[in-house]
């Protein structure tokens, strides 16, 4: 239970749920700590407008009344993901694959999402183009370099500031990786000879702040390393700053488009069915992801203060 804003949740008990007509009420196993979640408990994201108190968690893995496994989205409020039981509408389930564990699939899917609807349905990557990831260390991008692969990827170009996580990257799918450094001229020359050299079409940015900025000038600059051809700069997270400046002049020379994508890009049926799409490729493909396993009767100490070491609270 979210009780104050700003403090850990409590374990408490809270008056069971009963669904109504398009509901079903989910017995939850596992649910992971997002951005999203951690915002939403804090009062801080744009989308939290639950009035205290009210159960944390937004989504998670658990079993149907009828014995399907799913990953479900948005209980209904004051319901959460976080919890023995949380009613759901049946629309916002959606299949775990055989050979998905529970936990792994409840870590993998909010950055899975982050990347998966975006190259599926926002900016696809036509055959020869290529992604570059910008902020590809943490578990999001992690998981951007292996989708953005799978989905046929020419080349993955791996942006972070630590050269040891990003040398781990190769494995995963990563075919170069540029280190940010102060995200100046250094930095920006390097994005333009990718960008030029590997026909990068898409950016996947989950950092904004100086490095964003000096993408959007390398790519939108004068003599853009694309010309006219259409680079779709996707906005997902802003780790590093909140904001940025830009002058307009470079923006009206290229074919650079730049779209967001989050709660609200796309329709949340569509959202399911893109971690449902996601997780079954999850299954096939092996992505990675890593996470820590928690109980849930523990999370008052153990309540994370930001999502980059990815926790799962087992609920069951």
């Amino acid at each position: 239970m979210v009780r104050e804003f700003g403090r850990p949740p409590v374990v408490e008990d809270f008056a069971p749920p009963s669904p109504s007509g398009d509901e079903t009420v989910v017995s939850v196993t596992a649910s992971a700590i997002s951005r999203l979640t951690l915002g939403r408990a804090s009062g801080a994201h744009y989308s939290a407008e639950t009035p205290l108190p009210f159960v944390a968690g937004t989504d998670g893995v658990g079993t149907t009344p009828d014995g399907r496994r799913v990953f479900f989205l948005f209980p209904r409020s004051p319901y959460g993901s976080l919890a023995e039981l949380a009613p759901v509408r049946r629309e916002f389930t959606t299949p775990v694959p055989d050979g998905l564990v529970d936990a792994a699939a409840a870590a993998a899917a909010n950055p899975g999402m982050s990347c998966w609807v975006p190259l599926s349905r926002r900016a696809r990557v036509p055959p020869g183009e290529s992604v570059l990831v910008n902020g590809a260390t943490g578990n999001a991008g992690r998981m951007a370099v292996q989708v953005a692969k799978h989905l046929g990827a020419r080349y993955v170009i791996a942006t972070g500031r630590d050269p040891e996580k990003l040398r781990t990257l190769a494995a995963l799918g990563a075919d170069r990786t540029l280190t940010i450094g102060d995200a100046g001229n250094d930095y920006r020359d390097s994005v333009r000879a990718a960008v030029a050299e590997c026909k990068v079409g898409v950016v996947l940015d989950y950092l904004w702040g100086p490095s964003a900025r000096a993408v959007l000038l390398a790519i939108g600059g004068p003599h853009p390393p694309r010309g006219t051809d259409p680079v779709r700069f996707v906005q997902i997270g802003t780790i590093s700053a909140p904001e940025i400046s830009l002058a307009p002049e470079g923006l009206r020379s290229s074919g650079l488009e730049i779209l967001g994508s989050g709660l609200g890009s796309v329709p949340p049926l569509e959202l399911v069915h893109g971690i449902g799409d996601f997780l079954a490729a999850m299954a096939k493909a092996h992505f990675r992801v890593e996470y820590e396993l928690l109980p849930l009767s523990g999370i008052e100490s153990t309540w994370p203060s930001d999502a980059e070491h990815r926790i799962v609270y087992a609920v069951r």
